[in-house]
């Protein structure tokens, strides 16, 4: 059968859409699958969506581009439905454009069902969409109480002209059966698909608790780092990471800062896929005031992470059995933030009860996974027009389990037989190979491509140094299976970052890996290679166009920033020396940029490895903009400086992530920074100009 899912937007990384492209790809193992994306903002997705899932969008709004329809006369026009800035604004609000849209294209549709993801999508489906000729579905990823009375009075109506209305929670199908007696819509729950992740889950011993979502008001990351601070004074050598982007961003920013937690929280940023990163974590945090499913919690427990949750409306209590899978946390604002505290405290103080739970909450997690949500779905399509699907439904263990990633790597199709490689494709019109690539215990990369992508001239992977233009390259064997092994003591790479590559033996020629996944958890905690040639630190990543390559340090001696800490009259700085001793006469020094410590080093004595840079001298202003002062060690009297920076852990570039809070000399403004060679370095501007920087 043909089935569509109707997006407003499908190009970003929100739950909504996550969930939508984890049950397309699921039911695209036996249906004929499309997402139509009302509103196009950019190029390409930044999910992954599975090749058998047709993408459609109906209104380019790709700023800059030729085929930009904002300016069209009917976009500058109200939508017929939508007219009240309180149910709709911004770029991509309904217009008059939107609304001719979706009607053709649900007037022109031949699927058997059409699924409406989003409020305004359930009113488009109800007034344009023909119940005759296809199931209209209309799905609450939200909840009832979460959308303002303007918008149910559009939604509701809407909702009772539907074939069904499914909510992620049973208890907000019944709150909609209450508010919707009269509905002709079935209402029910059918909980989001969560796909186990491809990635290794945790191991559960690392010192990290991790949490993820929108930085909205709503996930109160305020309370989480409230109670990690609780946590940081009895745990020294425990981390908090943040990940997601929102409009709470700078206001939890000043939190950390004015908490003095800038070295143990991070505010980590949008990260997809982000399996990689839950498998870093020992423990993952939802401090949500509600929840209306849980994504994030599920994606934890796939991981193998005990959740720590809120017991908030509505999704974690239906997820989470308290001290079986996971830990709730009662609502309550009068002392919220200290049970909370104490539930990590607990957690992070006993690695036999986190790893009871983790077993528990992997278990857990296989409720939701994309297979059984989609049988559901199937289910339902057969309970309300018998005869509509093509075939009946597959009980879960013939299903195959899915989507692109484990059909990537051996898992998602049919599988061959038992030692058998798939054919490579041939040599004409070969795609770029995608790759997934993970950091051994030891330091070595294993990268792993699909052998059905390949050519049978393949036979390399090559890494080729991008500041020498590939003058300096390195080149693995690539094995029939697929893979190759950057050996970490066989190896020594240039400082810089190289590209990777599938070769040719033959005529040497090469395509680009694609990063699939990159798993960097074997970095935490793993200590630099000091050799002949220095100290080394190697670190994959995904390039911001989606290509696999490798941040990589050699240098002959290194000083690693342990902690900076900003205080009021001057910069703490510990560090440990890698490639030297310190020795008497050791100390801090801080020296302006391009110059030759002619204007004057800023000195500070080294003691057990920490020294304290005075602002005042560096409160000199040289240049017209800013000053910029280069931070190094001196490891003993005499001897040639050590640049101070901070190359271990997983962080292929810290600056804009790794950050510090400033400190005002008078009228100007000290920062301590991360340069692009993750480099300690600080700025000195004039207040206004920081201000606005």
């Amino acid at each position: 059968m043909k089935i569509e899912f109707l997006l407003h937007n499908a190009y970003g990384i929100g739950g909504t859409i996550r969930s939508t492209v984890n049950l397309a790809a699921a039911l695209a193992d036996r249906h004929d699958v499309r997402i139509v994306s009302v509103n196009r903002p950019v190029d390409d997705p930044e999910l992954t969506i599975d090749p058998r899932v047709r993408l459609t969008p109906l209104v380019d709004l790709r700023e800059g581009t030729e085929t930009d329809e904002y300016e069209d006369p009917l976009n500058q026009r109200p939508s017929e439905i939508f007219r009240d800035e309180r149910i709709d604004n911004g770029r991509m609000a309904s217009t008059a454009l939107t609304d001719r849209r979706v009607a053709a294209h649900l007037a022109a549709t031949d699927a058997d069902v059409v699924i409406a993801t989003r409020p305004k999508l359930i009113g488009y489906l109800a007034k344009y969409g023909d119940g005759d000729r296809y199931l209209r579905f209309g799905q609450e990823h939200l909840t009832h109480e979460a959308h303002v009375p303007e918008l149910h009075a559009v939604m509701d109506p809407a909702i009772s002209a539907l074939d069904a209305f499914t909510t992620v929670s049973e208890a907000d199908a019944g709150h909609y059966r209450e508010a919707l007696p009269d509905a002709g819509a079935r209402i029910l729950s059918v909980p989001n698909a969560v796909p186990a992740p491809v990635a290794e889950p945790s191991d559960g011993t690392s010192k990290l608790i991790v949490s993820a979502g929108r930085l909205v008001a709503v996930k109160r990351y305020d309370r989480l780092i409230a109670a990690f601070a609780k946590v940081a004074a009895e745990r020294p050598d425990w981390n908090l990471r943040i990940y997601g982007r929102g409009p709470a961003k700078a206001r939890l920013r000043k939190q950390i800062e004015e908490l003095g937690l800038y070295e143990r929280v991070t505010l980590m940023g949008a990260r997809s896929p982000i399996e990689t990163e839950w498998s870093k974590g020992a423990v993952a945090a939802v401090a949500s005031d509600a929840e209306s499913f849980g994504m994030t919690i599920v994606e934890a427990m796939h991981a193998g992470l005990p959740v720590v949750a809120t017991d908030c409306p509505y999704g974690p209590r239906e997820i989470l059995t308290d001290g079986t899978d996971g830990v709730l946390v009662p609502l309550d604002d009068s002392d919220t933030v200290d049970a909370y505290a104490d539930a990590l405290l607990k957690l992070t103080g006993d690695a036999a009860l986190r790893a009871r739970l983790s077993a528990a909450a992997r278990e857990t997690a296989h409720r939701y996974e994309p297979a059984r949500i989609a049988q559901r779905y199937e289910e339902l399509f057969e309970e309300l027009r018998p005869g509509c699907t093509a075939t009946a439904p597959a009980t879960v263990k013939d299903e195959k389990k899915g989507g692109f990633l484990r059909g990537l790597f051996g898992g998602g199709r049919a599988k061959p037989a038992a030692g058998a490689v798939p054919a490579p494709v041939a040599e004409a019109d070969v795609p770029n190979p995608d790759a997934r690539c993970a950091v051994d215990a030891d330091g070595s990369l294993t990268v792993r491509l699909r052998p059905g992508q390949l050519t049978p001239a393949d036979t390399h992977v090559l890494l080729r140094h991008r500041g020498s233009k590939g003058k300096e390259a390195v080149r693995v064997p690539l094995a029939a299976d697929g893979t190759a092994r950057l050996e970490r003591a066989a190896h020594t790479l240039a400082e810089g970052r190289w590209d990777t590559y599938v070769e040719r033996a033959g005529d040497k020629t090469r395509r680009r890996l694609t990063a699939v996944l990159v798993e960097q958890k074997g970095l935490l905690g793993l200590p630099f290679t000091v050799g002949a040639a220095g100290v080394a630190a190697w670190v994959p990543y995904g390039t911001s166009d989606g290509f696999l390559a490798v941040r990589t340090w050699l240098r002959e001696r290194h000083a690693e920033a342990e902690e900076v800490r900003v205080g009021e009259d001057g910069l703490t700085v510990t560090v440990t020396a890698h490639g030297a001793e310190l020795g008497d006469g050791a100390e801090l020094v801080a020296r302006l940029r391009h110059g030759d410590g002619a204007a004057g080093d800023v000195r500070a004595p080294l003691a057990g490895g920490t020294g304290c840079l005075p602002y005042a001298p560096m409160a000199k202003r040289v240049g017209d903009e800013q000053d910029l002062w280069d931070l190094f060690v001196r490891p003993a009297a005499g001897a040639a400086l050590v640049r101070v920076g901070r190359l271990a852990g997983d962080f292929a570039d810290r600056k804009g992530i790794d950050t510090f809070p400033a400190a005002a000399v008078g009228e100007l403004r000290m920062r301590p920074y991360f340069t692009v060679t993750n480099d300690l370095t600080v700025s000195v501007k004039d207040a206004a100009a920081a201000e606005g920087a």
